[in-house]
């Protein structure tokens, strides 16, 4: 019988703010594989509502006590980032058809960049399918309540930055 190797992978995101969904699919994909990193973008078209310093340690704060979980933070291309990390994976979480067309697009890519580095797909935990990083910043901005969106260990940061008058 062939030896399994360990196998890390990367799960890159903005994750501003990291949401109960995020938080869903590293817990499975630390089943899956040996560690996963959380990888947060620095350089992004979006308009982050967080620094990256505040991103990465929010994402920091969530994983301390899943010693299988990584925090690191990157610029530039992935593809990049990962041909200088442990891992030969990247981890994509799918909430619906409508995020396949994109992130197909983007795992094919990244495979004409480097062959070497698969796309491992997970779909999200029917729970969170609706439930995006930006839906949640507009919720809240609006006086919604996101209690139970976003883990507990960062909500009180969350609402103080996205709610007005808080």
């Amino acid at each position: 019988m062939a030896e399994v190797k360990p196998v890390t992978a990367v799960f890159p995101g903005t994750f501003d703010p990291f949401t109960r969904g995020h938080f869903s699919l590293v817990m499975r994909g630390i089943k899956t594989f040996h560690k996963v990193i959380v990888a947060v973008a620095g350089s992004t078209s979006k308009n982050t509502k967080f620094s990256l310093e505040e991103r990465v340690d929010m994402a920091k704060r969530i994983f301390e006590h899943h010693p299988q979980v990584e925090v690191d933070s990157f610029d530039g291309l992935l593809v990049h980032y990962v041909e200088q990390s442990p891992a030969n994976v990247i981890m994509r979480g799918l909430r619906a058809v409508s995020d396949f067309e994109y992130e197909f697009q983007m795992a094919l890519m990244n495979r004409r960049l480097d062959n070497d580095i698969q796309t491992v797909f997970l779909m999200t935990d029917y729970k969170w399918m609706y439930l995006s990083s930006s839906i949640i910043k507009d919720v809240a901005v609006n006086g919604g309540d996101i209690k139970g969106l976003v883990p507990r260990q960062i909500y009180d940061e969350v609402i103080e930055r996205l709610v007005p008058g808080k």
